[in-house]
């Protein structure tokens, strides 16, 4: 029976494919729509990280304003791109990491470290926006913070899993690299008498 554990070189995949993952979610949140909406109808509120646009309740064409007048719209786009270039980076050197044969755990543990920066730059990004936003845009009706704005959430909180995996990564280097011999357990017929 074959057993592929976290730590296992046929499962070295693993870490790279929720990198990418993350990348898809950082995708989503960066061009969707829905970092703020109106909660209920008439859906005159709607926001992204870059834009900013209202409506009024008979009117069906949306009235926008960019963030990037706002030195908070600039700060947090900036915060949550710059974020976003470093796991596209991380992404391609997890791809070469765990290519090459010979892995070079230091090389991961860097990985790692650079993730956690990513998450810093994502979260600062993700704080700053519904604070400011709320502060300095007039809000009309009920609005929620919506998909857009949680899968910026979530691309962050895939990468900081991934960021302590690749930092532990290297304790378990042996089992990875498959140097460990297998223990083959053993008992003899006197501690078995009902092998007789």
């Amino acid at each position: 029976m074959v057993v592929c554990g976290l730590a296992c070189w046929r499962c070295r995949w693993l870490l790279p494919l929720l990198l990418g993952l993350a990348i898809i979610m950082g995708i989503i949140a960066l061009a969707g729509r829905g970092w703020l909406e109106s909660e209920s109808e008439p859906y005159v509120q709607q926001a992204s990280l870059w834009e900013s646009c209202t409506r009024g309740q008979e009117d069906l064409n949306w009235s926008c304003e960019s963030l990037m007048d706002y030195g908070w719209g600039r700060a947090a786009a900036a915060t949550y791109l710059v974020g976003f270039v470093i796991l596209v980076i991380c992404f391609a050197l997890a791809v070469i990491a765990f290519s090459i044969e010979i892995l070079r755990f230091n090389f991961v543990r860097g990985i790692g470290g650079l993730l956690f920066v990513v998450a810093a730059f994502q979260i600062i990004g993700l704080v700053i926006y519904p604070v400011k936003f709320t502060e300095e845009i007039p809000l009309a009706g009920d609005n929620m913070f919506s998909w857009a704005y949680g899968f910026g959430w979530a691309s962050t909180v895939v990468v900081i899993g991934c960021a302590f995996f690749f930092c532990c990564l290297p304790n378990w280097e042996d089992e990875v690299l498959g140097n460990i011999k297998p223990t083959y357990y053993y008992s003899s017929p006197e501690r078995a008498p009902y092998l007789n």
